[in-house]
C-alpha cells in the first residue's frame, strides 16, 4: 500500500487515512514559531468573522466583500510564496545585492507611505471626526503605493525566498498594500458608489483600484497558475484596444481611470463571484474543514472500499464513489484528484488498470464531484446568484444529470474491467462493510444539510447547522472535536478558501470587462448570426467556447466567465435560463478533463506516472457522457425535473439505457468484445436516445437489442479479438 494502514480488530484494514487532507502546494509555506501562531490566529479570525457576519451581525455589502477580499489577500501573501519553495536544509540564503536592496527600499517606503496616509485619514475620522482629510493625504498616497507594490512583486520574482519557514520581505509589503487598498476604499466607500467608473472618478480612486487589481492577479498566479491571469490580462487589454479591433470586437475604449475604478465595483471584482465566495463558498469550505477535522472523509473512502473494493476493478469503482463525494465538497477538480488519487490510483494499477486509465478514472470522477448535488463544488451557488433561481431548485434539477454522469463513469470502468478480465481486491485487505455500516451516522451532516435546505432554511443557515452537526457527530468517533480541533477547523477553512477567493476576484475582473464593454451582448448577437436561429448549432458553439474559456482555469472561474459570455446568447435564442446555465456549467466543469489543457487529468497523470496527453484523452473518453448529457436535457427538460413525474421517469430510464449503450460503444465491450462496426452501431443507438422522443428512443433501443442478440448468438462473454 502507498498509504499507511491502520487495522482495527473488528472493522478490518482501514485503507484510507488522512485522505481528505489538503495537498501541500509547491509554493506553500510551512511556518514555525511566532510566525506560525500569527498565521493561525489570522486564519481563525478570518473564518470566525465570516461565520459571525453571515449568521449574527450583517454588514454592509461592499464593506463585507472588501474585508473578505483584502483578508484573503493578506493571508494569501503570507501563506503562498511567489515561486517554488524547498526544505530549509536545501536553501542557502544569498547575500542581498544592491538591486534587491533598492527594490526592498522602494517597496517598503512606497507602500509604507501609502499605508501611513490611509492610517492618518482613519485616525482623523476616529479621534477628531474629520470626514474630509487634508487634500495632500489622498492626493499623494497613490503613486508611492503603486511603485512600492510593483517593486515588491518584482522583488519576489527576481529574489525569491526559497525556505518554507520564512516569509519574503516583499510578501509582507504586499500584505500591507492589501490593507492600504482596503482602508482607502472603505474610507471613501459612499462616494465611490457614485463616482467609480465615471468621469468623476478621482486619481486616488484609480491608484487604489489599480494596486488592488495587481494584488489580485499576483495572488491568482501563485495559487491557480498563469492561465487565469493571462485570460484576465487579455480582457484588460481588450478594454483599451477596442477602438483598433475589427468587427464585433470593436468598442470606443476607456481611460485607465474609468476602467479600473469601474472594475473595483459590484459590477466587477465585488460582483457575483466574490458575493458567492464571501458567503456560500467560505461557509461550505468551513463545513468541509469540520468534516476533515472529524475524519469523515476517511470514512467516506473506507465505506466505498468496503462496499465496492471487492468487485471487479474495485478500486476504480471506489474512485467513482469516493471522489464524487469528496469532490462535491472540495471545490476544485485537480485538488481532489491529488487528495484521493494518491490512494486510489496505485490500487487501480494493482488490480490491472493501465497507468493512463487509472489517472483518467480518478480525474473523471473528481471532476464529476463538481456537478454532484447538494453542494456541487461552488457552481450551484454562483448559478443561483447569477440567475436568481432558488438554490433548492438548482439542486433538484442537478440530480438526474449527475446520476447519469456517474452511472456512465461506473459503466465505463466496469466494462473495461470485464474486457481486461480484472478482479477486485482480496477480502482480507478490505474494511468490513457490516462494521462501517453501523457508523453510517457519519453521513448525518450531509443528510442534515439536505433536509434543512428543503425544509425552508436559508442556504447560510442550513450550512451553519450542517457544520455544527459535523462537530457533534465527531463526538461519537475516536476523533472528537474539542477546542483544539475546532480551532484547527477554522484555520483549515481559511487556508482552503484562499485559492477560491483569488480565483473569484480574478473572474470578477473578466465579468466586469464583459459588462463594461458590452462584448457579451455582441458575442450573443454573433452566436445568433452563426447559428441562424438553430439552437443545436448554437449549443455546439457554446459548448466549444465554454470548454476553451475553461481550459487551465479552476471550475468556479470557468463557469463564472462562461455564464457571462455564453449563457446570455443561448437565452436570447429562446433556451430557458435554467437549461442554458446548466449547459454552460457542465461544459465549463468538463474543461478540466478536455485536451489539450486538462488540469484534473494532468494531476492524475502525475500520480499515475503516465503521459499527461494520453491520460487527458482517456479522461475525455471516460467522461464523454458529460458532453452528451447537456444535449439530453436540452431536448428533454424532464431530465432537469421539469414536468410530470411519469415523463421524468420515462426519460430517466431511456437516458440510462442510452448511457449504457454509449459506454459499451466507447469501451468496445457489450456482453463480450465488440467488432468496430458494432461499436459504431451502439454509439449511433446511444445518440438516437438523446432527443428523448418516443420514435428516437424506439430506434435506439431496437438497435441496442439487435446488437445484444448478435453478441449473445455469436460472441462469448470472454471472447477475444
Amino acid at each position: 500500500m502507498t498509504k499507511a494502514e491502520t487495522t482495527d480488530a473488528d472493522a478490518g484494514p482501514m485503507i484510507a487515512k488522512g485522505v481528505d487532507e489538503e495537498p501541500v502546494a509547491i509554493n506553500q509555506r510551512d511556518l514555525t514559531g511566532a510566525l506560525n501562531w500569527l498565521l493561525i490566529f489570522l486564519c481563525m479570525a478570518y473564518t470566525a468573522f465570516h461565520v459571525a457576519i453571515m449568521n449574527l451581525y450583517p454588514l454592509e455589502t461592499w464593506t463585507y466583500r472588501l474585508i473578505h477580499l483584502s483578508g484573503g489577500l493578506f493571508i494569501g501573501f503570507v501563506f503562498y510564496s511567489a515561486l517554488t519553495l524547498r526544505s530549509e536544509a536545501d536553501v542557502v540564503r544569498p547575500k542581498r545585492g544592491p538591486l534587491e536592496l533598492v527594490l526592498a527600499a522602494a517597496a517598503i517606503l512606497g507602500v509604507g507611505y501609502g499605508f501611513v496616509m490611509v492610517a492618518i485619514a482613519w485616525g482623523g475620522l476616529w479621534f477628531a471626526g474629520m470626514r474630509q482629510p487634508a487634500p495632500f493625504i489622498f492626493q499623494t498616497f497613490g503613486v508611492p503605493l503603486l511603485v512600492g507594490t510593483i517593486a515588491a512583486v518584482v522583488g519576489g520574482w527576481i529574489f525569491p525566498e526559497r525556505a518554507r519557514a520564512r516569509v519574503h520581505w516583499g510578501d509582507w509589503v504586499l500584505a500591507v498594500a492589501a490593507v492600504a487598498v482596503l482602508g482607502y476604499i472603505l474610507f471613501n466607500v459612499g462616494a465611490l458608489r457614485l463616482r467609480a467608473g465615471t468621469a468623476l472618478a478621482q486619481v486616488a480612486d484609480f491608484y487604489a483600484a489599480l494596486v488592488g487589481v495587481i494584488l489580485i492577479l499576483e495572488l491568482t498566479r501563485r495559487v491557480a497558475g498563469l492561465a487565469l491571469v493571462v485570460i484576465a490580462g487579455i480582457f484588460i487589454a481588450y478594454s483599451f484596444l477596442g477602438p483598433w479591433l475589427p468587427g464585433f470586437l470593436t468598442h470606443r475604449g476607456y481611460s485607465p481611470e474609468r476602467f479600473f475604478t469601474y472594475i473595483f465595483t459590484d459590477q466587477g471584482i465585488l460582483g457575483d463571484p466574490i458575493a458567492v465566495s464571501s458567503t456560500y463558498i467560505i461557509l461550505f469550505i468551513t463545513f468541509a474543514a469540520f468534516l476533515q477535522a472529524s475524519r469523515v472523509g476517511d470514512y467516506f473512502v473506507n465505506f466505498a472500499f468496503a462496499l465496492a473494493g471487492g468487485w471487479r476493478g474495485g478500486p476504480a469503482k471506489v474512485a467513482v464513489f469516493a471522489s464524487g463525494l469528496m469532490g462535491m465538497i472540495n471545490g476544485t477538480s485537480a485538488g481532489n484528484v491529488v487528495a484521493t488519487g494518491s490512494l486510489t490510483i496505485p490500487l487501480m494499477k494493482k488490480v490491472g488498470y493501465p497507468s493512463r486509465s487509472a489517472g483518467a478514472i480518478e480525474a473523471t470522477a473528481s471532476s464529476g464531484g463538481q456537478i454532484l448535488p447538494p453542494i456541487m463544488g461552488a457552481g450551484a451557488f454562483i448559478m443561483a446568484e447569477v440567475t436568481g433561481i432558488p438554490y433548492t431548485d438548482i439542486v433538484i434539477a442537478a440530480i438526474i444529470p449527475a446520476v447519469l454522469y456517474f452511472v456512465s463513469v461506473y459503466f465505463m470502468v466496469d466494462l473495461q474491467a470485464a474486457k481486461l478480465g480484472m478482479k477486485g481486491l482480496p477480502k482480507n485487505e478490505l474494511p468490513k462493510f457490516a462494521v462501517l455500516a453501523r457508523q453510517a451516522y457519519l453521513f448525518l451532516p450531509i443528510v442534515i444539510l439536505v433536509y434543512t435546505l428543503f425544509a425552508g432554511y436559508s442556504v447560510i443557515r442550513a450550512g451553519t447547522v450542517a457544520m455544527a452537526s459535523a462537530a457533534v457527530v465527531s463526538w461519537f468517533t475516536p476523533y472528537k472535536m474539542g477546542p483544539r480541533a475546532f480551532m484547527r477547523a477554522l484555520e483549515l477553512a481559511a487556508k482552503m478558501s484562499i485559492q477560491l477567493v483569488a480565483v473569484c476576484a480574478a473572474a470578477g475582473i473578466i465579468v466586469g470587462v464583459i459588462a463594461l464593454t458590452g462584448v457579451g451582448a455582441r458575442f450573443s448577437s454573433l452566436l445568433l448570426g452563426i447559428a441562424e436561429q438553430n439552437q443545436v448549432i448554437a449549443l455546439f458553439f457554446a459548448m466549444c467556447i465554454s470548454i476553451i474559456l475553461g481550459m487551465g482555469m479552476p471550475t468556479t472561474a470557468a463557469y463564472a466567465v462562461a455564464a457571462a459570455v455564453v449563457a446570455p446568447g443561448l437565452i436570447q435564442l429562446g433556451i430557458p435560463v435554467l437549461v442554458a446555465h446548466f449547459f454552460v456549467f457542465y461544459c465549463a466543469v468538463m474543461s478540466a478533463i478536455t485536451p489539450p489543457v486538462a488540469l484534473a487529468a494532468y494531476a492524475g497523470a502525475g500520480l499515475a506516472g503516465s503521459d499527461p496527453m494520453k491520460t487527458s484523452v482517456e479522461a475525455f473518453k471516460l467522461g464523454l457522457a458529460a458532453f452528451i448529457v447537456p444535449f439530453m436535457f436540452f431536448y428533454s427538460h424532464a431530465l432537469l425535473m421539469q414536468g410530470e413525474w411519469h415523463e421524468i421517469l420515462r426519460v430517466f430510464v431511456t437516458a440510462l439505457i442510452g448511457i449504457f449503450l454509449l459506454s459499451s460503444g466507447v469501451q468496445g465491450y457489450f456482453f463480450g468484445r465488440l467488432h468496430n462496426v458494432l461499436r459504431i452501431v451502439l454509439l449511433g443507438a446511444a445518440l438516437a436516445m438523446i432527443q428523448g422522443g418516443w420514435i428516437s428512443d424506439i430506434i435506439g433501443l431496437g438497435a441496442g437489442l439487435a446488437v445484444f442478440a448478435y453478441q449473445k448468438r455469436f460472441v462469448s462473454a470472454r471472447g477475444a479479438d
